[in-house]
């Protein structure tokens, strides 16, 4: 599923082995990856988004704000990312105008949805008209209050003085009395506290900006993180069609039901690990609470558990299933007691290590959880 990507592995691991409880909520993970395996260049495209801020970010290792980070520092820490994160918004929109009539699953239908109402041109266009003022480039205007001790207090951030005028009006049309003051190039202690004044005056339009840049951080991290899952099962699925293996959506059933039936299906790791088609297997367990496996040794029966287990575990994660057909029960709990071979590890005999293991099996289980027991006690 990772193909060496870390960041698709650390999630797919706790994925698979976190089991969804009830059927509906399979299901619905189902129909999301069923629309991204009959779309998988525009599920590819969109996860590319945040992959691509998280590179921009990481090459502006430096946008970080700290709490003792001046205002001004936050301001264009977050002023930039927000830069840099605002024409992969408008991708994200573009795509989903173009796409979002070809997704049917509720979960798509509701993201993409979003993403419309909430990022529409206008409002991209007047974050990008906030983030150009937000430069400064004309100076910054400030009002205050004179406070206790005539100290300065309530200082607010103002916009610019834009009268409408043109230069030439500007350059002969009488200007009104203003009361201002400059600071001498070397006054080093006059900028500092001109720089204060300006810092206090940013601090409120700081603390926004970062807040925004915290959300838009954020959302991006979620949709890399809910997405890198199906690009994961995506990434299995073209690897099992390539060696010619079957796939199929499971059909939960509730967990107080015995269901488990399946046809052609097969070991999901031996496939990938020997890279050729494997024998699959045809059972029609339902409605029973034990079944026995007999055959020769080296017949198979160990392969043909783990291949029930693991796709138990891909179907209540709410993946596809390794077999042409697979239908089974939600199960609270999923154990295995394989036989292991004796070595320098071991603190005991073979037998107490079983037991061991066994007697802790007995104190996890709960009803309707699903136990594979491999050659149990065989050293006896």
């Amino acid at each position: 599923m990772a193909q060496g990507d870390e960041f698709l592995y650390d999630v797919a691991v706790p994925a698979v082995l976190s089991s969804l409880e009830t059927p509906d909520a399979i299901i619905y993970r189902q129909e999301i990856l069923r629309d991204c395996l009959n779309h998988p260049d525009i599920a590819r495209q969109i996860y590319r988004i945040p992959v691509r801020f998280m590179e921009r970010k990481r090459k502006h290792w430096w946008m970080t704000w700290g709490r003792n980070s001046s205002p001004g520092a936050i301001l264009s820490s977050a002023r930039e990312l927000l830069e840099m994160s605002v024409d992969l918004l408008k991708a994200l929109k573009q795509i989903a105008d173009e796409h979002a009539g070809k997704f049917e699953s509720p979960g798509f239908r509701r993201f993409f949805a979003m993403i419309q109402q909430e990022l529409d041109d206008d409002y991209l266009a007047v974050v990008e008209n906030h983030l150009k003022a937000l430069k400064f480039r004309g100076g910054v205007l400030l009002s205050a209050q004179l406070g206790q001790g005539n100290e300065g207090a309530n200082y607010v951030l103002r916009q610019p003085n834009h009268d409408g005028r043109n230069w030439m009006q500007r350059v002969f049309t009488r200007s009104s009395r203003t009361y201002s003051f400059s600071i001498h190039p070397r006054d080093d202690h006059g900028a500092r506290a001109l720089g204060e004044l300006r810092e206090r005056g940013l601090n409120r339009v700081a603390n926004a900006v970062a807040q925004s840049a915290d959300h838009v951080e954020s959302f991006l991290d979620v949709l890399r993180l809910e997405l890198a899952f199906y690009i994961g099962c995506l990434n299995l699925a073209e690897q099992l069609a390539q060696l010619g293996e079957p796939i199929t959506f499971p059909q939960p059933a509730p967990a107080n039901t015995r269901r488990h039936s399946f046809t052609g299906l097969y070991d999901v790791a031996l496939a990938l690990t020997a890279q050729k088609k494997v024998v699959g297997n045809r059972v029609n367990a339902d409605n029973k609470d034990l079944v026995i496996i007999t055959g020769a040794n080296q017949g198979g029966k160990s392969t043909f558990l783990r291949s029930i287990g693991l796709a138990q575990l891909m179907m209540q994660c709410g993946m596809f299933a390794p077999a042409e057909s697979f239908s089974a029960n939600v199960c609270r709990g999923i154990f295995t007691h394989y036989k292991r071979e004796e070595d320098a590890s071991m603190e005991s005999g073979k037998f107490d290590e079983e037991l061991g293991r066994m007697s802790a099996i007995v104190d996890a289980i709960s009803p309707d959880a699903l136990i594979l027991f491999n050659e149990s006690f065989a050293a006896t």
